[in-house]
């Protein structure tokens, strides 16, 4: 155990978490995605399993200490419903307010045609897959930047 990491957070993600670039995706996904076949196509092929969590509390500990994008409009995306775009599901809310309460209230959720979000995932730096099986419970979160003086 760490002092102020979130348990959730295993050696194996904080590895993953700490060798992303600036500019570098990260998927979440869902029980449901094809994470073995996506991460294998990843730069890193790695894929971290965290069987029998909900996707918002794992958002909120990767969130605790990754910095997102801010240099883009669109830093964080998730995968649209098939048929009807807009709406957010559950799941997707849930990540949603996760997103708000690290980042602040202008956060927002891109949406990405799912074979479109199944290719952008193979080009990110690797696949965390939890153990929620709610559908579209799928995210692209961008590494951004943590700017300062050297210790």
């Amino acid at each position: 155990m760490l002092r102020g990491i979130d348990p959730l957070l295993s050696p194996d993600l904080l590895h993953l978490l700490a060798s992303m670039g600036h500019g570098d995706d990260l998927a979440l996904v869902d029980a449901n995605h094809p994470a073995e076949t996506i991460a294998g196509q990843t730069r890193s092929r790695h894929l971290i399993r965290l069987p029998g969590l909900a996707m918002g509390r794992v958002a909120r500990a990767v969130l605790s200490v990754l910095p997102i994008d801010d240099f883009e409009p669109d830093p964080l995306r998730r995968m649209e419903v098939v048929g009807n775009p807009g709406v957010l599901p559950t799941v997707q809310e849930e990540v949603l307010a996760e997103m708000r309460a690290a980042l602040g209230p202008a956060a927002r959720l891109a949406g990405i045609e799912r074979f479109a979000f199944y290719e952008a995932a193979k080009k990110s730096f690797g696949v965390v897959q939890i153990g929620d099986p709610r559908p579209y419970g799928c995210f692209l979160l961008r590494k951004g930047v943590i700017a300062g003086e050297p210790g």
